[in-house]
Formats: structure tokens, C-alpha cells, sequence
């Protein structure tokens, strides 16, 4: 007994070395290597940092509201669609991030992915699509485009929208709107999902995943895109810049590309939870999703068929397990025609055609040019 607690001991030991050391390495990159912090340093720091300590408890504490501060901004709904999902059972709870100006995108994402008709019918399956907006930001055009927005939703009852200005660096915003729409007025949807207006969804694929994850009532679940180890940018002409004052540690907590990902409901209650207790200025708001589900102890899950930034390949054998794809506007109807016709599941039909697929995704996704759509790993999947 006693040898046991005195090996015990020494693991624990050990243990506590080695987080020190891993601490003190991270200590003196983020310190002496400051004056010559580029990309590569910064990716150095970043990476050690979360295969090395990857804790973030001091991170959430610092960020959490203090006693007194209250919670979460709260925004007035411009419009607003209580009833939306009311005394239904809702697999699919679809939030399309979207501008005021975009109704282009808007309109053919109703024909395609978005339609509520098609998932019902030929998926039996029950969605809820909404498209999250803010308010016109620009002052020229607002009362114009505002009456343009109350008359789209008179037709089509899918908008929501909050009088925060819309715009990039309000997205955290956005983020609060959809969380905060789904707790108050669909939390027994099994599913919730946020995606972009240039995204492709491949909705008959997605929903049959989903409905096989309902069966076994799955929690705790997050899936997308997901980025490990990223470091906060720090360039000041970007886009994507964060000050050391917003955010001072070398590394995010993992997080899914806000592009589009899932979550189950579980997740959404307790993602919704922790937005109210942290400082949501951190306008990247795929990142303070992070935050939020790693305060709540949520992890997210890689799917290698939720693309990157880049367009998937079109071909039938993509076609045939792909979930989504980034960057489609022009090509969107076309795509969702290609990509659902029932034909495409008869290319890997027995050994041949598997064979067949499994060669040109292969050629199409494992390329010695890196092209940010699936990993080379999802040609073997």
C-alpha cells in the first residue's frame, strides 16, 4: 500500500515537473521572443502552448464578467418571429448569418439548402430556417433597405433581426442573437447549426447524420472545421487583428470555423449560459464560441467533410459525403442540383465504383499544393 501511494506520489510529481517546465517554456517564448514576433514565431507560441499546457481556466476567469458588470448586451428585435418553431419537434434549428444587402444570397438559399418544404417532404425531416441580421449600417441607405428587409419578411416570415449595426466587427453580436433566439424560442430543437450566406449545405446528407446522432440521443456534440492551437492575430492591418488588451494569450481555445458547424441542444443551452458571463467584445465570433464551450467544458469534434475556406472539387464521388463547401454565390443552385440529383449515389455503388471514388478523391483532395477544402485524410473516409 504504502509503495503504491509513494509511486502515486512521484507520478504526480512528474506530472507537476513537466507542466512546469511546459509553463516556463511558454513564459519565456511569449517574453523574449516578443520583439520578433511574426507569423512563424507566433505560430510557434501558439501550437506550444496548447500541446503543451492547454488550460484555459485563467483565460475564462479573466474574461468573465466581474459581479456588478451584468451580462451580455441586449438588443431590441427590429423583427422578430416568436412563434417560429412553437409546440413542434424540430431536428434542425438553421441559422443563416446574413447582411441586410444580401438578399440575393438569401433568395437562393430559400430554393436550395435553406428550404424548409424540401426537408420536410423528401428527408421527412423538420427544419426551421432563419436568417440572423442586424440593422442597416450605413446611414444613407438604412431607411430604405430596413423598409426592404419588413417587406422580404412579410413574404417569407424567416427573418430575425436586432438593432445592433451590422457588420464585421459586430458578428459576436450576431452569435448572442441566434443563442439567445434559441434558448427563449426553439430549446427543444435537437439540433442547432450556424452558417454563412456563401456557404453550401448539403442538407439531405447532413440531415441523415443527424437523424442517426437523434437516435442515439447524442450530447455534448460539436462538429465542423475545427482550428487548434490558433494564434490571435496581431497585425494591425488585418481584419482579424486582436490587441493584447482584448486578448493577451499566445493561443484560442480550439474552435470550430464560423463558416458553418453543429451543435446539439444540450450544447446550445450551456454555450448560451457561459455567453452571458463573458466579455463579448471579442468581436471574432467563431472564437468567442470557443470560449464559451470550452468554459463549459465542450470540445469540438473534427468532421474532415465541413470544408475550409476553399471550394470543394465538383465531382459526384465529393458529392457523395460532403457536407458543406465555402465560397458559393454565383454557383449555388447549380451545385445543389449537381449535388443532390439521386444519381450521384450510384457512382460508388459496389466494389468498382467505391474503387473508382476512392482513386479521384485521391487525386482531387491529396495534392502537393495545399488547397483549403477537405483534408487528404477525408478521400480515405
Amino acid at each position: 500500500m504504502d509503495i503504491r501511494r509513494f509511486v502515486s506520489g512521484r507520478r504526480v510529481k512528474k506530472w507537476q515537473v513537466a507542466q512546469l517546465f511546459a509553463t516556463c517554456f511558454i513564459l519565456s517564448l511569449m517574453i523574449f521572443w516578443e520583439p520578433f514576433d511574426d507569423h512563424i514565431v507566433s505560430h510557434m507560441k501558439s501550437y506550444s502552448y496548447r500541446y503543451l499546457i492547454n488550460s484555459y481556466d485563467f483565460v475564462n476567469e479573466s474574461l468573465s464578467l466581474k459581479h456588478g458588470q451584468g451580462g451580455a448586451a441586449h438588443y431590441p428585435y427590429l423583427i422578430n418571429h416568436e412563434d417560429k418553431c412553437q409546440a413542434q419537434s424540430v431536428l434542425l434549428l438553421l441559422f443563416v448569418k446574413t447582411a441586410p444587402e444580401n438578399y440575393n444570397r438569401r433568395s437562393t438559399i430559400r430554393k436550395t439548402w435553406g428550404n424548409e418544404k424540401y426537408a420536410q417532404s423528401r428527408l421527412n425531416a423538420n427544419i426551421k430556417t432563419l436568417f440572423a441580421v442586424g440593422a442597416p449600417s450605413n446611414p444613407r441607405t438604412r431607411e430604405e433597405l430596413q423598409r426592404k428587409l419588413v417587406q422580404e419578411d412579410e413574404v417569407y416570415n424567416d427573418i430575425i433581426q436586432q438593432d445592433f449595426a451590422d457588420s464585421f466587427y459586430n458578428l459576436t453580436l450576431k452569435l448572442l442573437l441566434q443563442f439567445s433566439w434559441a434558448n427563449t424560442f426553439c430549446p427543444h430543437a435537437k439540433f442547432l447549426m450556424t452558417a454563412d450566406d456563401d456557404i453550401f449545405i448539403h442538407m439531405p446528407n447532413l440531415i441523415e447524420y443527424l437523424q442517426s446522432l437523434e437516435q442515439i440521443g447524442v450530447q455534448d456534440f460539436w462538429i465542423g472545421r475545427v482550428h487548434r492551437g490558433a494564434p490571435p492575430v496581431r497585425n494591425k492591418h488585418s481584419k482579424y487583428y486582436v490587441s493584447y488588451e482584448m486578448y493577451q494569450w499566445p493561443a484560442y481555445p480550439d474552435y470550430t470555423a464560423g463558416a458553418a458547424y453543429v451543435i446539439s441542444n444540450d450544447v446550445a443551452a450551456k454555450v448560451y449560459v457561459a455567453s452571458q458571463t463573458l466579455n463579448s467584445s471579442l468581436y471574432i465570433d467563431d472564437v468567442f464560441m470557443g470560449l464559451c464551450a470550452n468554459k463549459v467544458g465542450i470540445v469540438p469534434q473534427y468532421h474532415v467533410f465541413f470544408s475550409g475556406e476553399g471550394k470543394t472539387p465538383y465531382h459526384p464521388c465529393i458529392y457523395n459525403k460532403m457536407m458543406t463547401s465555402h465560397g458559393h454565390v454565383q454557383d449555388l443552385q447549380n451545385l445543389w442540383e449537381d449535388a443532390t440529383d439521386p444519381k450521384v449515389k450510384t457512382v460508388s455503388e459496389g466494389f468498382l465504383g467505391q474503387i473508382y471514388c476512392r482513386i479521384i478523391k485521391i487525386a482531387l483532395l491529396c495534392k502537393l499544393n495545399y488547397v483549403d477544402t477537405y483534408p487528404c485524410r477525408a478521400a480515405f473516409a
